[in-house]
C-alpha cells in the first residue's frame, strides 16, 4: 500500500477528525500530506488550522480566503434559480463542496499530487459531493476517504488514537458532542446525536449561534431594501457592496430578526432520511427578495419553465453534480432568464418572517393600464368570451360523452 500513493491534499479543518485523518493518511500510506484550508465564511479562525498542522510535521500548507468566490461564483448562481431541495431546504451545505474539491484538484495539480482525502462519513450526501467533483476536474486521481477504511469508529477511539500519536485533544472534544455542525457565510447546518429523533423539539438556545428565535425577535418590524442587477443582489439600502459582505450583511439582518431557520427531515442521496436544523438568515431573505424580483421582471413562459427547471436543478445540487454538463446547460438557460431581473425590492423582517412591501424594475412587465379596475382603454373585456370558449372547446366535446 505504501507505494500506492505518493502525495495527497486533504481537505484539513484542523479539527479533531481531520488532524487524525492527517496523521492517519501518513502513517497508513507512507506518504506526504498536503493540507488545505478554506475559509468559507465559517464564523471560525482558520490560521490556527496553519500551527496544527506544521506541528504535525507538514510542510506544504494551504489556507485561503475563498468567500467573495464562494457567493459570487457558487450561491449567486444558484440563488439565481430559486433552487430550494425537497420545498424547504437552500442547499447551503450542498454549494460549498464544489469549490473545497476544485481547489484540491488545481492543489494537487500544483504540488504534483496524485491523491485527495476528505473527512466525510460513509453515510452522508458529502462524500459523494466531493468524490464526484474530483472525478469531474480529474478522471484519474485517486481518493483516500478514511472513514470507509479505517478502524476508528467511535469517538474515543479517535480520542484514543490522537492522544497516542501526541494530537492535542480540546476539552470539549473529550466528551460525546451533543451534535454535529457545519458552517460557511451561506449557513449553519446541526444535525446527530440530540437532533436523531424527528419527535424531539430542538434546543434552540443551544444550538443557534448566527440568528434567534421569531420569539426573541424584536417587536419592530426593519425595512431594507435590496438591488438587483441580472439576478444578483448588489447592494443593500442603496449601499453597495461586494457579494461576500453583502451576504453577510443580510444574516446579520436576518438573524436578529429570527429569519431563517428551518427544521427538516430531508431525504440523502444515498437513500435515508436525517434530520437537520438549518440556519440560513441571509439567504431566506435573499431567497424571498428574488422571487419578488422576478415576478415583475420575468416574462410569464419564461417564470414558468424556470419553475419547471428548478426542481431538477435543486436535485443535481443537492447530490453533487455541479460539474456535469446538465447543471451547466440548466445554468445557461437561468442565466439567460436573468438578464432582465434587475431593479428593487422593499421588504420587512418581523419574528421570522419575510414581508415584501414593494419591487420596481426599469424592465417591469407590470402595466397598471391594463390592470386597473377602473375604467380603461387598452384592454378590451369582450375578447375574453372568445378566448374561454376556445379553450372550453376541448371540455365541452368531452362533456358530451
Amino acid at each position: 500500500m505504501s507505494n500506492e500513493v505518493k502525495k495527497v491534499v486533504l481537505a484539513y479543518s484542523g479539527g479533531l477528525d481531520t488532524s487524525v485523518i492527517l496523521k492517519w493518511l501518513k502513517d497508513t500510506y507512507n506518504c506526504e500530506v498536503v493540507t488545505f484550508t478554506a475559509d468559507l465564511g465559517q464564523g471560525e479562525e482558520v490560521e490556527p488550522a496553519r500551527k496544527k498542522a506544521e506541528m504535525l510535521g507538514i510542510k506544504e500548507i494551504y489556507i485561503e480566503d475563498l468567500r467573495e468566490e464562494f457567493v459570487r461564483d457558487y450561491v449567486f448562481p444558484m440563488f439565481r434559480s430559486g433552487a430550494i431541495y425537497e420545498g424547504t431546504y437552500l442547499l447551503g451545505t450542498s454549494i460549498a463542496r464544489p469549490l473545497i474539491a476544485k481547489r484540491q484538484i488545481e492543489i494537487a495539480r500544483e504540488t504534483g499530487a496524485d491523491a485527495v482525502s476528505h473527512g466525510a462519513t460513509g453515510k452522508g450526501n458529502d462524500q459523494v459531493r466531493f468524490e464526484l467533483g474530483y472525478y469531474a476536474l480529474e478522471p484519474s486521481i485517486k481518493i483516500i476517504a478514511p472513514w470507509r477504511e479505517w478502524d476508528l469508529t467511535s469517538r474515543t477511539k479517535l480520542i484514543e488514537y490522537a492522544e497516542k500519536n501526541q494530537i492535542p485533544v480540546p476539552k470539549d472534544k473529550r466528551g460525546e458532542a451533543p451534535f454535529s455542525q457545519d458552517a460557511n457565510l451561506l449557513h449553519i447546518s446541526s444535525e446527530g446525536k440530540i437532533l436523531e429523533d424527528p419527535w424531539v423539539e430542538p434546543d434552540y438556545d443551544l444550538i443557534l449561534s448566527r440568528m434567534v428565535t421569531p420569539m426573541a425577535a424584536p417587536d419592530t418590524p426593519e425595512e431594507i431594501t435590496i438591488d438587483f442587477e441580472k439576478g444578483d443582489p448588489v447592494a443593500i439600502n442603496g449601499e453597495k457592496m461586494s457579494p461576500a459582505t453583502l451576504l453577510a450583511k443580510l444574516n446579520e439582518l436576518g438573524g436578529r430578526n429570527g429569519v431563517g431557520c428551518i427544521d427538516i427531515v430531508e431525504n440523502r442521496f444515498i437513500g435515508m432520511k436525517s434530520r437537520g436544523v438549518y440556519e440560513t438568515p441571509g439567504g431566506t431573505v435573499l431567497f424571498h427578495a428574488h422571487r419578488a424580483m422576478e415576478s415583475i421582471t420575468l416574462e410569464k413562459g419564461a417564470m414558468h419553465t424556470k419553475d419547471e427547471l428548478m426542481p431538477r436543478y435543486a436535485e443535481l445540487l443537492y447530490n453533487g453534480f455541479w460539474f456535469a454538463p446538465e447543471r451547466e446547460m440548466l445554468q445557461a438557460a437561468i442565466d439567460k432568464a436573468s438578464e432582465r431581473v434587475t431593479g428593487t425590492v422593499r421588504l420587512k423582517l418581523y419574528k421570522g418572517n419575510v414581508i415584501i412591501t414593494g419591487r420596481k424594475s426599469p424592465y417591469s412587465l407590470y402595466d397598471e393600464a391594463m390592470v386597473t379596475f377602473e375604467e380603461d382603454d387598452v384592454y378590451d373585456q369582450r375578447d375574453a368570451a372568445g378566448f374561454i370558449r376556445l379553450n372550453a372547446l376541448r371540455l365541452r366535446l368531452l362533456g358530451r360523452n
